[in-house]
């Protein structure tokens, strides 16, 4: 059975808003290496037995550059897929105006 998401071409491998440009996915992964980087020294900080309020610091840090990044795959989602079934197809541009609300609610509830 065909994922009728895929008719868009969203789901088709280099075919995601970030992968449009080559140079945004490797900001991505540049970006998520760092973060990677953060979370391990939030893991040697609690070793070390760090201060609990930097502790908390940097998990802020970590948590806001994450956010960041969803926020920014959002911005490429609606730029792409969003934008490109607008384009073509009236049921598929509501399709992914939901998804994207899904993301949206997914990101703004804590």
């Amino acid at each position: 059975m065909s994922d009728q998401r895929d008719t868009c071409g969203c789901h088709e491998p280099q075919a995601h808003g970030y992968n449009a440009n080559s140079e945004n996915k490797a900001r991505y992964l540049a970006r998520l290496k760092r973060i990677e980087g953060q979370a391990r020294g939030v893991h040697r900080m609690i070793e070390e037995d760090q201060y609990c309020i930097d502790i908390i610091t940097q998990i802020s840090a970590v948590t806001s550059a994450l956010e960041n990044v969803s926020l920014a795959l959002l911005h490429d989602h609606i730029e792409h897929c969003v934008a490109g079934a607008a384009a073509g197809n009236g049921n598929l541009s509501q399709e992914k105006l939901d998804e994207a609300m899904t993301a949206i609610r997914k990101l703004v509830k804590k």
